[in-house]
């Protein structure tokens, strides 16, 4: 699917749509904003948008969708959230209980979508700037873990803060803050760098999702505030149903990133 690295992000929709790719979206359709997804019923809506107005650096919301209404139409017209992810989880009580390629049987007129933005945004503008993105270098998922920070509780949901990270020199750590800090609606500047035992990670070889991203000599660990944070929330909250994308495989939408620089 390499046709897909240089596609739109409606290319990707329709790709995914039609069963034609179910992999991770890292690199994909260049400079096209991606997203994470969160699908609640509509009595659980309202603590969610509270916990993203609290939490803003690893849930920056991008659309919310009226209920039962499948179409984000302020970032990406015509698409179809049941269909046009390449993977999701649906969970039960906070359990996960499915990771099907299509929801649409899954669908009710209750529900209630939430998009918030995703890191591999900016990935594009680093390499743009000759700041180097392991995990799509290593054709692997971005690694994922779960910290010991804490988000700020709203309503029903609190967790952890879940973070990405991308092995830097202290060089490019430096390039890669000056550029992401431009960019909040993608996580923004990082949460944390060097020493993983400082925001309570043991193991950078063991991530809690995707795939672990070679350390080279010279390079620091980078982490940046993940879109997979409410996915935490959800297993703590324990709603009766959700639907959220898997981590690593997101939503294309039809901004572009320069949509979202400067903000």
């Amino acid at each position: 699917m390499d046709h897909l690295r240089t596609a739109t992000g409606a290319a990707v929709r329709a790709a995914c749509r039609a069963g034609e790719f179910a992999g991770p979206t890292p690199g994909l359709a260049a400079s096209f904003v991606q997203a994470n997804l969160v699908v609640l019923p509509k009595d659980w809506a309202f603590d969610f948008l509270l916990f993203c107005q609290r939490n803003p650096k690893p849930c920056p919301l991008l659309d919310v969708t009226d209920p039962g209404d499948p179409e984000p139409k302020a970032i990406a017209p015509g698409a179809d959230l049941r269909t046009d992810l390449p993977a999701y989880r649906v969970w039960r009580h906070g359990e996960l209980v499915e990771e099907p390629a299509d929801v649409t049987a899954h669908w009710r007129d209750d529900l209630v979508s939430f998009l918030i933005g995703c890191s591999f945004t900016f990935e594009t503008a680093l390499q743009n700037a000759g700041v180097p993105v392991r995990h799509i270098e290593e054709g692997r998922n971005v690694p994922m873990y779960r910290t010991s920070v804490r988000c700020q509780p709203a309503g029903r949901f609190a967790g952890p803060l879940v973070v990405s990270m991308r092995p830097l020199t202290p060089g490019h750590a430096v390039k890669a803050t000056q550029i992401c800090s431009r960019m909040p609606r993608a996580h923004g500047s990082p949460v944390h760098l060097g020493d993983p035992a400082g925001i309570g990670i043991a193991d950078l070889d063991r991530p809690h999702y995707g795939d672990p991203a070679t350390v080279r000599p010279g390079e620091v660990p980078v982490f940046w505030a993940c879109g997979v944070t409410p996915q935490a929330a959800l297993a703590e909250a324990r709603p009766p149903f959700a639907i959220t994308h898997k981590p690593g495989h997101m939503f294309l939408t039809d901004l572009r990133d320069h949509h979202l620089d400067g903000e």
